[in-house]
């Protein structure tokens, strides 16, 4: 379903992006790989077969390159937005700088809405929009307030946009835990002890890994019959 078409994936460089960008590669498309790093653009794409990818560094932060990134890329068939960093967790909303806190969401949220306001006119007949959310939004625990809001907030925008960019089709994908960088900022033995505590409690038995979600990324790229909807692929994490 993907032979010959082009995929952009925007924070391709690492974790669910690059695993998204891969799975894509191997079933016949290819890809543009956008990230903030120049080193992690370079790195992602020659670790793809020659000739399969393309890179850009770009901060999806700043309208202004958003906008000239879709402008140098032309048409193409399918969005993936993966960007992020951390999701915030840990303060309670009454002890949080809320200029901090309004923060959260430039990356997350906006950088996704100016992508699809940009990226809008270049995407071809039958292609579509995959944004990410994540389990927070359906279950989150103390301390996850801003985490949850974000996800909320990416969930309402999907189905929304569903309709308002018809016949584009637009899903969501929520990632429960899953082992990539976005956990570096943990000290490792701290991390891997909240690995195997979840570990302990998912149905599968494990935490997730990088190609375990972007099959739900993947699958909505091939259907062209859903929109609208939001996947959840957490090991069953919402369900203990």
């Amino acid at each position: 379903m993907l032979q010959e078409k082009r995929v952009v994936v925007l924070g391709g460089s690492r974790g669910i992006g690059f695993a998204v960008a891969e799975q894509a590669v191997r079933e016949g498309a290819s890809v543009v790989i956008v990230s903030s790093q120049e080193k992690g653009v370079t790195g992602a794409v020659a670790r793809l077969p020659q000739g399969t990818a393309t890179g850009r560094a770009v901060d999806l932060r700043s309208t202004d390159a958003v906008r000239a990134l879709f402008e140098e890329i032309g048409a193409f068939d399918h969005l993936v937005y993966t960007a992020g960093e951390p999701l915030p967790f840990g303060p309670r909303v009454a002890d949080t700088d809320l200029t901090i806190a309004r923060g959260f969401f430039e990356l997350r949220y906006w950088g996704a809405v100016a992508a699809i306001q940009a990226a809008r006119p270049y995407i071809r007949s039958g292609g579509s929009i995959v944004l990410t959310s994540g389990t927070s939004a359906r279950r989150p625990p103390a301390g996850f307030a801003f985490a949850a809001s974000i996800c909320g907030a990416i969930e309402s925008l999907t189905r929304a946009l569903a309709i308002e960019l018809a016949p584009i089709r637009v899903n969501a994908v929520l990632p429960g835990m899953v082992v990539t960088d976005l956990w570096s900022g943990i000290p490792s033995e701290a991390r891997e002890h909240i690995f195997r505590e979840t570990a302990a409690k998912l149905p599968v038995g494990r935490v997730g890994r990088p190609a375990d979600v972007a099959e739900a990324y993947l699958s909505f790229l091939r259907s062209d019959y859903t929109t609208g909807q939001s996947v959840v692929a957490d090991g069953g994490g919402t369900l203990v």
